[in-house]
Parts: structure tokens; C-alpha cells; sequence
């Protein structure tokens, strides 16, 4: 098992650093017996919840899971109770591993047979020495949930070939050096959070620096004394960067890796990161079921709006969402992915696996993108979100971008409406800057300046904040209910 083998060649090497303790190679993989012991004394389900904040705790708990041929499942606690409920009660797990601040957080108990605090284990004694399980490549890993923006969350039944394959292929693509650093903030829950920021630097032997909330301040005093030469975050948490008053271009001078991902990157985020801190961010592209890294813009070949070339065996081509013919470079149609990173499918649901996965095993996406002359992917937008005005496919990405630019515009979505004449028509929703008024012509003169007539939304209405799901993606469908 690779992480086990780096933890036994970083012994007394601190690989991780969280907000109470540093952990070296040694330790975690003592702790990490501790609780396997824990889990197999009381668990007797394949499957075992981890409910923890994004902390050295998590990937000690994963490696105990794993030692013992167990399948683990990393629990969103940002999902209302009911729909961690959910989660809990579809992965069939009869135990869950958590700590007593996280149910504080929770402000309730999950209803499941054990669950085992961290708190109570006695780590200072010296654990049951073990074998870890034999686990072959196919073997069910992880389930990730997605978070369930189109009906009830899926498992993602990752393997462990899928999750390996996928950090070396992120390590071959932009080739991560010993003394990197990692900076992490996103939920361990999330897949880039599981993948990028969790398993990659275990299984490289780089230290990894944790933080259980994302609070700009504190990110930014984390950057000043640990100095990371990497850091993954989604737009939003850029957003917030660009709000500490106190931030320096010379924070950032360590980053040889500045990533966004998640969702698309606003133009107008990049722009003034750019402009004041002489950061180039690179966008990644990738999806839960693809484990989830597909594509990475490496800062020497970086280009606008691009989330990258694929990573070394992936597979990718553009087709047609109606026919599903091949599309030449340069045409716009949906994104299918297959590689070794490709998820085995829908836990339980194997209706949704074969809607998702084609004969051939490819991967429908549910995005639209393009690639240009030098193989570079541009995400264009989501199959379902595209809007179709008078008869011309409009994607809200496209005129987002354009209120973004606004002065008072903090954050934008756009959703169509119906319309008699013209089939739809746009609609933009707003959430301003602090302290900012709105002046909606403002807004429509600079669309019409920049977009085709048909693309200038029929209204822009301010909410106070948009809908967002729990890793702060723009919930798009919930806005229906404000037309």
C-alpha cells in the first residue's frame, strides 16, 4: 500500500500540519492502526462514515479504513440533516468515525449503530500490529456522494486503481518536486479535496498544511508562514482572497501552483488577482466520477480560459448531444472522458450507471466544451443549463462573465425564462458588493455593449445572496422560484 510505504520512509518527517498538531510518518500510520483497531472491534458493515473536518484526523481514518479492506465514505457535513440521513442510511455503514466538535457543528446525532469519537481512543499506548487486508485494484475504495443537484445524492463508487491512477496521473502532468507544500482548504469530503489535497501528498511523501475552515484571514496567515508552493481552492474562495485588505503580492510568491476547479473560474476573478498580486490562476477540470482530476492548465502552457490538456491516459472527445457523432477540434458539443480514473458507477443504481456510461466506457459528462488547435479544453457550459433564445443556444457562463465585470456586482447567475415570442429568454440574478448599491441600467448598458441582443438578459433582479450548494457552487435551478 504506497501510503503505508511512505509513512514508513518519512518516519520522523512532519508530512502534515493541521490547526492543532503536526503528524509525522510514524504517526499516522500508529494512529491509523489504533483506529482500524477501533472500527473492526465494533464495525461489521463493508462500508465506514467518516464525519470529520478537514484535518490530519481524515487521512488517518482513511488508511485505517483501507487497512482493514473496508470501503470508506466521506460524509458531507454541510448537507442538511436529512440528507446526510440519507447518505448515511443508502451507504448501508453501521459505524461512522467523527469527533465531538463536528456533532457540535452538526447540532445533531446521526442515527446510525456506533459511532467512535476519536477523542476516546488511546493513542500513546502501542497499537495491534496488522497486516493491512490484500485490496486488488478494483476493489471499492471510496463512495463519494455528489451533492445532489438534480434529485437524490449518487455514490460514486471510486476504486482503488481509480483513485491511484488519478494522483499519478496529476503528479506525471505537472511534476510535483520533494520540497512542495500543499496548502488545503477544501472539505476532504469534496474529490478534489479527497484526491489532490489528501491522498496525493501521501502517496508523494509532501507535506500538507490543513485548515477546517476557509477563513480568508486566517488562509492568509497560513500562506505568510508556511510558504506552500500549491494551493487548489474553488472561485468563491478566491473571491474572498481578494477582500483581505492586508494581502500582498509577496504572500503569494511562493505558489508555483495556483489552481481553481470546481466550477468555472470568473473572468473578472482572474483579472484582479492578476492585476494585484501577479498571480496567474490555472484552472483543473474534472468531475467525482472521474476521481476527479481530467484535465490541468500547467502554468508554462497556460492560455484563457482553459482548464487544460487531459492528464497522461485520459481519453477525451467532444460530441454531439443529439446524435453523439464526433465533433472535429474547434466545434462545441459535449465532453466524454474514459481513463483508468474513471469511476465503476452508481452505487446501487444501475439504471443511472448505464445513462451515464456508454458501451464503449465513456463518461458523458453533462458539459459542453470545445478543444482548440493545441489540444487545450474550454468548458463552455452544462447541457442543462443551456438556454435557447429565438432559437440560438445561449449558455449562462457567457453572460455571467460579462455582469461579473460590474463594479458593485459581487456574484451573478442567470437562468432563462418563458418567453411566447422567443421560446426563452435570459434572466440574471445578482449578489452585490458589500457596501454597493445597484443601478440596473448600468448593468444592461454594459451587456449590450459586449453581448449579441438576444444574450442581454430580459431583467436583472438582487437577492441578497444566491443559492449555493455546500461547496459553494451557484444552485441555478433553485432561482426559479424568484421568477
Amino acid at each position: 500500500m504506497p501510503i503505508i510505504r511512505t509513512c514508513l520512509q518519512n518516519a520522523r518527517r512532519t508530512l502534515i500540519v493541521d490547526d492543532r498538531r503536526e503528524y509525522r510518518g510514524a504517526e499516522i500510520l500508529v494512529a491509523a492502526l489504533h483506529v482500524a483497531s477501533e472500527i473492526e472491534r465494533r464495525s461489521q458493515s463493508q462500508t465506514v462514515g467518516l464525519l470529520l473536518p478537514t484535518s490530519g484526523a481524515f487521512p488517518i481514518c482513511a488508511l485505517a479504513g483501507w487497512i482493514l479492506g473496508r470501503t470508506i465514505v466521506p460524509l458531507n457535513y454541510l448537507l442538511k440533516p436529512d440528507e446526510l440521513q440519507y447518505v448515511i442510511d443508502d451507504c448501508g455503514c453501521d459505524t461512522i468515525v467523527t469527533v465531538g466538535p463536528m456533532l457540535d457543528y452538526l447540532g445533531v446525532r446521526p442515527r446510525v449503530e456506533h459511532l467512535i469519537m476519536m477523542e476516546s481512543i488511546e493513542f500513546k499506548t502501542v497499537p495491534d500490529l496488522r497486516w493491512p487486508a490484500r485490496s486488488r485494484p478494483d476493489d471499492l475504495a471510496c463512495l463519494l456522494y455528489t451533492s445532489g443537484t438534480s434529485g437524490k445524492p449518487k455514490g460514486v463508487m471510486l476504486s482503488h486503481s481509480n483513485l491511484l491512477s488519478n494522483v499519478r496521473q496529476c503528479l506525471e502532468h505537472v511534476g510535483l518536486r520533494d520540497e512542495d507544500v500543499l496548502l488545503g482548504v477544501l472539505p476532504q469530503f469534496h474529490s478534489f479535496g479527497l484526491t489532490v489535497l489528501t491522498i496525493l501528498p501521501l502517496v508523494r511523501g509532501l507535506r500538507a498544511i490543513y485548515t477546517a475552515r476557509f477563513v480568508p484571514q486566517h488562509v492568509m496567515r497560513l500562506l505568510r508562514e508556511h510558504r506552500p508552493t500549491m494551493f487548489v481552492g474553488i472561485p468563491s474562495m478566491y473571491n474572498a482572497l481578494l477582500a483581505v485588505k492586508q494581502a500582498e503580492p509577496a504572500d503569494f510568491a511562493s505558489l508555483r501552483f495556483t489552481v481553481s476547479g470546481g466550477e468555472p473560474l470568473p473572468e473578472d476573478v482572474f483579472e484582479r488577482f492578476r492585476d494585484r498580486f501577479g498571480v496567474t490562476i490555472c484552472e483543473g477540470y474534472g468531475l467525482t466520477e472521474t476521481s476527479p482530476v481530467t484535465n490541468w492548465c500547467r502554468p508554462e502552457d497556460w492560455r484563457r480560459r482553459s482548464v487544460g490538456t487531459p492528464v497522461p491516459r485520459v481519453e477525451q472527445i467532444i460530441v454531439d448531444p443529439a446524435s453523439g457523432k464526433v465533433l472535429p477540434q474547434g466545434r462545441e458539443g459535449e465532453v466524454l472522458v474514459r481513463g483508468p480514473n474513471r469511476m465503476l458507477g452508481y452505487f446501487n443504481l444501475p439504471d443511472e450507471t448505464s445513462k451515464a456510461i456508454t458501451p464503449e466506457g465513456w463518461f458523458r459528462t453533462g458539459d459542453m466544451g470545445r478543444f482548440d488547435q493545441d489540444g487545450h479544453l474550454s468548458i463552455t457550459g452544462r447541457i442543462k443549463e443551456m438556454l435557447i433564445v429565438g432559437g440560438e443556444n445561449v449558455f449562462p457562463r457567457e453572460i455571467e462573465e460579462v455582469i461579473n465585470r460590474h463594479p458593485s456586482v459581487h456574484a451573478s447567475a442567470v437562468i432563462g425564462m418563458t418567453d411566447p415570442m422567443r421560446g426563452e429568454v435570459p434572466v440574471a440574478f445578482v449578489e452585490l458588493e458589500e457596501g454597493e448599491t445597484f443601478d440596473e441600467r448600468s448593468v444592461l448598458a454594459l451587456c449590450r455593449d459586449q453581448l449579441a441582443g438576444y444574450k442581454v438578459p430580459r431583467d436583472i433582479r438582487v437577492l441578497d445572496a444566491l443559492p449555493r450548494n455546500p461547496t459553494g457552487k451557484i444552485q441555478r435551478r433553485q432561482l426559479n422560484q424568484h421568477l
